[in-house]
Order: C-alpha cells, then sequence, then structure tokens
C-alpha cells in the first residue's frame, strides 16, 4: 500500500484532518493501484484501493473545538433518553 505524506488540522478530540496531500510514498507493489508498478491495463482489476496509514502528519493548526462527528456525540445533540 502506498503512503500520504500531508499536513492538517489536530482537533481537542484528537482527530486529524488533512488540509493537504504534500506527497505520495510509491509502495512499487504491482498489485497497488496508486504505484507505479501496477500495469495500467489489469483486466478485471481487484488491486488494493487504499493508501495506508499517512507515512508524516504535520499538524499546522491546533483547535479546542472538537471535528465534526465528535461534536454532536460530546457537545451538543447527544442527550440520554429518559
Amino acid at each position: 500500500m502506498c503512503n500520504l505524506e500531508t499536513e492538517g488540522t489536530k482537533f481537542g478530540c484528537g482527530h486529524y484532518k488533512v488540509t493537504r496531500k504534500l506527497k505520495k510514498i510509491d509502495c512499487f507493489n504491482q498489485y497497488c493501484i496508486h504505484s507505479v508498478q501496477h500495469p495500467r491495463n489489469c483486466p478485471d482489476c481487484h488491486c488494493d484501493r487504499y493508501f495506508g496509514p499517512d507515512a508524516r502528519e504535520t499538524i499546522t493548526h491546533r483547535t479546542a473545538d472538537y471535528c465534526v462527528s465528535c461534536q454532536y456525540w460530546f457537545k451538543d445533540g447527544a442527550c440520554q433518553r429518559r
């Protein structure tokens, strides 16, 4: 699996959101669709389509706010049923 080097925002909940992809690190695997070794005419392609974990995450902005996914559950509308 190929990996990315990214820049992004670190939220108060601990999540990291990519704001910019800087560089792709090639795995040189013929079964990875993002690699230069993957054949262009791969018949009935069932090769890896996803990137691996980021090789490097550079934090360009920190915020005490929660990310959109966590905000609902921990800050706004998640209330215990009565």
